[in-house]
């Protein structure tokens, strides 16, 4: 699923008026209709009250087309301008006339000296008051009211984004934003939904389909996009019924050190799982015991050195190398890193030790393939990209990284974004319980494993972290978040795969008892 871009948002609204013959008033009922339709759904008619508030702008006219069928429906609705300026929107204007004609109880006016409405915790909140065009600081009367709404503790829908968050940068306070329990968006989710800083403001999101033109949203490039199943199927590779091992790849894991040879244990482990036809796992000679004995389907090579890696040597040509889990930082370790990298041309996945020692020694960058696969957690990326602001500007220093240096970049976190230069893939699966030790070495390991089945070094990696996150939801199924290792998701991944072709389950139909004849 694409996740477009404010302008393009406006774009796409402006083609579909053109091509369908449709003014702008018209678009806008059709989205408050789709809203109005999902809380008819839901209310059946019930006589909850419903607080709508209204901005002024086209966002505000959307709240006023909902209220406009929700009162024409019997509902208990209350609506309210928030008359935050002198500007409205023309779609607004042609809203509140028709809501005036529906009801003889007007939308009541509220302004910087307005008493707050009395809101119940049982009540509903449906938030139009700013959508995705709000580009300053809202004022402080419209935070007290925004703060109200949190207070109250009633459920509050926002109409296509919680507001007082912007599209392209973290808002300046947490108070002058209303914090959704449910966003309904408009044709495409927002990029917010999915940042660690804004995320927040909304609990859960749904996308409503409001009929943008179809050739626009099909031919529109995106800088981001949303990784769920249906966009992982293409990718997958199917196996011929006379394919041997030998098809598949042969992985080569260089990591481990006395106390860590877990990591390597895991990577390989995952690597083999996920469907590489041979492993190896290249550790020191304490790892060799340890290897053979718990991972029997893996090859081994060991260093000379006992506890760490001080020269990588092989005589095999490996497909794809996953390197650093486990490794360490002696010095021996980096000079072996770097008499590595300047004869290497094996497609590369780096994880952990060797990212840092990386961004250590930057001119090491130099050295490593095309697309090589950088996988580092927070304390990880800030040390390969320094310090950022926001996660806006987090992802601008990542985007200029990944261009500089011609690498694939996993930000991992609740939602692991993949930058390819300037494109985000952000993935739908995974959980909390994967905050936990070696998740890391295992997400390695798989991407790894389907480079070395063939999958390009950029669809591994999309493909790599929704497997990774998948296995981890089938898991805690059985387990829960607190119990979750990192051996369970390397266990769940064959789950993970046949998942793919799940289809979704159909209610069961039950059939009304047949009248007995007389």
């Amino acid at each position: 699923m694409k996740i477009f871009s404010k302008e393009q948002i406006y774009e796409g609204d402006k083609l579909t008026a053109i091509k369908q013959n449709i003014t702008s008033t018209e678009l806008m009922e059709r989205a408050g209709i789709q809203i109005f339709n999902w809380l008819h759904v839901r209310m059946q008619g019930a006589q909850v009250p419903i607080h709508i508030f209204c901005g002024i702008g086209n966002n505000g006219g959307d709240g006023i087309v909902i209220a406009r069928h929700l009162i024409n429906a019997g509902y208990n609705v209350k609506t309210y301008i928030v008359n935050y300026s002198t500007t409205r929107s023309k779609d607004f204007l042609v809203n509140y006339d028709l809501i005036k004609k529906t009801s003889k109880k007007w939308p009541e006016m509220m302004g910087p000296k307005s008493e707050l409405p009395v809101i119940d915790k049982d009540d509903i909140i449906v938030d139009a008051v700013f959508g995705i065009g709000l580009n300053r600081p809202v004022d402080d009367w419209v935070k007290n009211l925004f703060i109200h709404f949190k207070q109250s503790q009633a459920f509050t829908l926002s109409v296509d984004i919680p507001s007082g968050v912007y599209t392209d940068r973290v808002p300046e306070t947490e108070n002058g934003i209303v914090w959704a329990n449910y966003t309904l968006s408009f044709q495409s989710p927002k990029l917010i939904f999915f940042l660690p800083e804004t995320s927040k403001y909304s609990v859960q999101w749904e996308v409503l389909d409001i009929g943008i033109d179809r050739d626009f949203l099909s031919q529109t490039e995106t800088e981001a996009e949303l990784i769920g199943k249906n966009e992982v199927l293409p990718l997958y590779k199917p196996r011929d019924k006379y394919a041997h091992k030998g098809d598949f790849g042969h992985s080569l894991i260089i990591g481990g050190s006395y106390g860590k040879m877990g990591a390597a244990m895991l990577s390989s482990r995952a690597a083999l799982s996920i469907g590489a036809g041979l492993v190896t796992a290249f550790v020191p000679k304490c790892g060799y015991q340890i290897m053979q004995t718990v991972f029997p389907e893996a090859m081994v090579i060991t260093d000379k050195n006992d506890t760490v890696i001080s020269e990588i040597k092989y005589d095999f040509e490996p497909s794809v190398i996953g390197i650093g889990v486990g490794m360490g930082s002696e010095n021996q370790t980096i000079v072996a890193l770097e008499h590595f990298l300047k004869t290497n041309t094996k497609p590369l996945v780096v994880d952990a030790d060797a990212l840092n020692i990386l961004s250590k020694t930057k001119s090491l960058l130099t050295l490593i393939p095309k697309q090589t696969v950088l996988t580092p957690h927070p304390k990880e990326l800030e040390r390969l990209i320094g310090t950022w602001t926001d996660d806006f500007d987090k992802l601008k220093k990542v985007k200029t990284f990944s261009k500089k240096h011609n690498v694939i970049v996993v930000i991992k976190g609740a939602n692991t974004i993949t930058v390819f230069e300037d494109k985000l893939y952000v993935n739908t699966t995974g959980n909390p319980g994967m905050a936990t030790a070696g998740v890391g070495d295992v997400l390695t390991g798989v991407i790894t494993g389907l480079i070395s089945q063939g999958y390009t070094p950029l669809s591994a990696t999309i493909f790599g972290v929704y497997l990774h996150g998948k296995a981890a939801d089938i898991a805690i199924e059985d387990l829960g978040y607190q119990s979750l290792i990192a051996s369970h998701i390397i266990e769940a991944l064959g789950k993970g795969y046949i998942d793919l072709f799940k289809q979704p389950e159909m209610p069961e139909v039950v059939e009304a008892p047949k009248e007995k004849s007389n």
